[in-house]
């Protein structure tokens, strides 16, 4: 324990360097909790939608990127997978991007359009459920009430107790309802209406195109073994996906094929190495300031294994004083991020804990890397 008495005091010895470095951590921790954040909402908003359908087993265009860019396919690969073993019954649903007209300002946002049979619920949110009843009204919507500012005062509208109307794809339409799924960095708001309402919208578009194929298994059946029965069975013009399945291929476009998730996986790497140098910085400085008292206890019998514990125990605690105020800050910039965006900025413990060990792990290593520098600290040469 003498050592870490010792580091205490070197520390403490010095208060403005002190403070400089628990600006340094503080800072470093800040920039890689706000980039792992970002990148965090960026997969959890992006398989947000697709957590929700009530399906076993996904059959999707192999042609599809991302949720706003589905590309369809002939329902009857569909109902094709229904005659194979172990399938209980099929969903098809309909998405596609809209025009939504503000109904105060008259300007126009586009917004994700979903659709499906009211009798055969697609998604298991719980207002939706509730709500179907409502969906088989003609040109009668629900509105996603955490969708972004832009769309307008929906859910107050709908506070005062009445229906009202607006504009989607230049159709008058009615706003039945509300429920909350939330925005993503692709969708920026959304409806859910009837098949019977999309189409009115998209009087276009070719009948017998989906963009989403529900498949649900009969109890006690293995979904995975029934996806490879319906994938053998079914041509490559589909792509037979479980649910798992489908939100990591989600989550892989925008790892991959999107250059945002790398930018924030550098950007959180870029923030290790600040911390890294500024706290190498630190250290290295109080260990040449020192360099004469290192060389004295090397004079009366101390190894280089104490010092360098000196230098460890001065490197871990200069991460916890950083890491506190870092991740203070870092859970009011996540709440200020959620409230102007609404997307799923949550400070987890897991992710804190995570960045506890991080910021130990990067200041340590600054540590191992200053110490170098007492190897040179020899009584014969100083004295």
């Amino acid at each position: 324990m003498r050592a870490f008495a010792l580091a205490c005091r070197q520390l403490i010895r010095q208060r403005a360097r002190l403070a400089t470095a628990m600006a340094g951590v503080a800072f470093a921790v800040v920039l890689m909790l706000m980039q792992l954040g970002f990148r965090n909402a960026l997969f959890a908003s992006a398989i947000r939608f697709h957590s929700h359908l009530r399906g076993d087993i996904i059959l999707v265009s192999p042609r599809s990127m991302y949720l706003a860019s589905m590309q369809s396919f002939s329902d009857r690969r569909l109902f094709e997978a229904l005659s194979v073993p172990g399938v209980s019954a099929v969903v098809p649903v309909y998405v596609s991007i809209g025009l939504w007209k503000n109904p105060v300002r008259g300007t126009a946002h586009r917004l994700l359009i979903a659709a499906f049979d009211p009798r055969r619920a697609a998604l298991d949110l719980p207002e939706v459920v509730a709500q179907s009843e409502r969906l088989r009204e003609p040109d009668v919507v629900l509105f996603d009430a955490a969708s972004r500012p832009e769309f307008g005062p929906v859910e107050q509208f709908l506070a005062q107790g009445t229906m009202f109307e607006t504009e989607v794809e230049r159709r008058a339409i009615t706003v039945g309802g509300l429920f909350r799924l939330g925005t993503s960095f692709g969708i920026d708001g959304s409806l859910i209406t009837s098949d019977a309402n999309f189409w009115r919208l998209f009087p276009n578009r070719r009948r017998g195109l989906i963009q989403f194929g529900l498949v649900r298994v009969e109890n006690g059946e293995d979904p995975e073994v029934v996806r490879a029965r319906i994938d053998e069975r079914l041509p490559e013009d589909v792509e037979v996906l479980t649910k798992r399945g489908l939100m990591e291929r989600e989550m892989n476009y925008w790892a991959t094929a999107q250059p945002i998730g790398f930018v924030f996986t550098f950007g959180a790497t870029m923030g290790f190495v600040v911390g890294f140098v500024i706290v190498y910085q630190i250290l290295f400085s109080d260990v040449a300031d020192h360099l004469g008292e290192y060389a004295t206890l090397k004079a009366i019998g101390y190894g280089d294994s104490y010092l360098y514990r000196v230098v460890l125990y001065e490197a871990v605690l200069l991460a916890l004083t950083g890491f506190i105020p870092g991740v203070l800050i870092s859970a009011g910039l996540y709440q200020l991020t959620n409230h102007a965006t609404h997307l799923p900025m949550h400070l987890s413990f897991v992710l804190a804990a995570s960045m506890l060990a991080l910021t130990v792990a990067m200041c340590v290593l600054s540590g191992l890397f200053a110490v170098r520098k007492i190897r040179s600290a020899d009584p014969a040469e100083i004295f």
